[in-house]
């Protein structure tokens, strides 16, 4: 996400009172002064480890309004640096890798820690055709994990580990119908199996529509610009305030890889179905 504001003030000097015979008053002198100030942005991309890449949409950053006075590096700081680092301090714990192996290979995905039992959230593409699951936390911890329910339409699945409460970190469900184009958000998963990946963009777009590698049709998906890649398919889309607002699910690409065309599924359609897929509901 690139952001810009810009303050343009031009202004003449009042002249003098009684200007002088000679030399004659020079013309008066334009001044301009700017404030520029850019923010980076990351791509978020969805898609397995397998390589399947399907179309979807992304979304947009706000940017505080600054004055001409305010340093350019204080706005910097406070619009980008120390945000994502508490978003990503305050997120990261409760982000995981998914491991699927399927037939010879295996994929690779993310996903969201739900609760102190185990329960995870990812994509349903994600652990499709799988014969075995392994998770593995942000503390280097690898474990096996069993599929709980499945909705390929949806494309959402949730599965569940085995460990002790200490070890899981639940991420904070957020509320998607307040996101507007422009809102700043971040990207946190293991895009080509590259864990604890953290990008940042801007909402590009709302109520975008595409297909995915499960041949779900899906709509209403949250288009952005923040990279994601193969890899950081079921992983969470967050704002500023660090809570989920989208889960990450595909991208739209002529080469398999983020162009800044992503797209997540919002967190008010998934909350929707959580019951039954925790419930152990396969659709």
């Amino acid at each position: 996400m690139v952001a810009h504001q810009y303050f343009d003030n031009q202004f003449q000097p009042t002249a003098p009172a009684a200007p002088p015979a000679s030399p004659p008053s020079p013309p008066p002198k334009r001044f301009r002064r700017g404030l520029l100030v850019a923010v980076a942005a990351l791509t978020v991309a969805g898609g397995a480890g397998s390589g399947a890449v399907a179309a979807l949409l992304v979304h947009p950053t706000s940017v505080a309004a600054a004055t001409v006075s305010t340093p350019t590096s204080a706005l910097t700081t406070s619009v980008s640096s120390a945000t994502a680092e508490s978003v990503y301090a305050q997120v990261s714990p409760g982000v995981v890798t998914i491991t699927s192996v399927v037939g010879n290979g295996q994929a690779i995905g993310s996903g969201i820690v739900l609760d102190t039992k185990g329960d995870i959230l990812t994509n349903a593409h994600v652990i499709a055709g799988a014969r075995q699951l392994q998770v593995t936390l942000s503390s280097g911890q690898t474990v096996p994990a069993t599929l709980v329910g499945s909705n390929s339409g949806a494309d959402l699945a949730v599965i569940r580990i085995s460990v002790p409460a200490s070890s899981l970190h639940p991420v904070t469900l957020g509320n998607s119908s307040g996101v507007q184009v422009g809102d700043t958000v971040y990207a946190i998963g293991s895009p080509f199996g590259l864990s604890g990946t953290l990008t940042e963009g801007i909402v590009s777009n709302l109520s975008q529509g595409g297909a995915v590698s499960t041949g779900a049709s899906l709509s209403g998906l949250i288009q952005t610009d923040a990279a994601i890649n193969p890899g950081n398919s079921g992983g969470p889309l967050v704002n500023t305030a660090g809570q989920v607002i989208g889960i990450n699910n595909s991208i739209e690409s002529p080469v398999n890889g983020n162009v800044g065309v992503g797209f997540a599924i919002p967190i008010n359609q998934v909350t929707q179905l959580l019951p039954a897929l925790e419930g152990g509901s396969t659709v």
